[in-house]
């Protein structure tokens, strides 16, 4: 039985942690930060954990990463 693909984006954007949550980037700090509040730049660095139905759908391009 072959081994079953991971998709390479997936790999490079999400991390699973110990406990199986997935571990993404904050959003929306691409560009446009002139226009931001203080707060939401302030709150939006580092990483933050995924919703349960977003976590569903990427642990399914990560088959391995359980």
């Amino acid at each position: 039985m072959p081994k079953m693909k991971t998709k390479s984006s997936a790999k490079k954007r999400f991390k699973v942690s110990a406990t199986g949550k997935v571990i993404a980037g904050q959003a929306g700090k691409r560009h446009g930060m002139i226009k931001r509040h203080k707060k939401f730049i302030r709150d939006a660095r580092g990483t933050t954990t995924l919703s349960a139905p977003d976590a569903k759908i990427v642990k399914g391009y990560m088959p391995y990463d359980r």
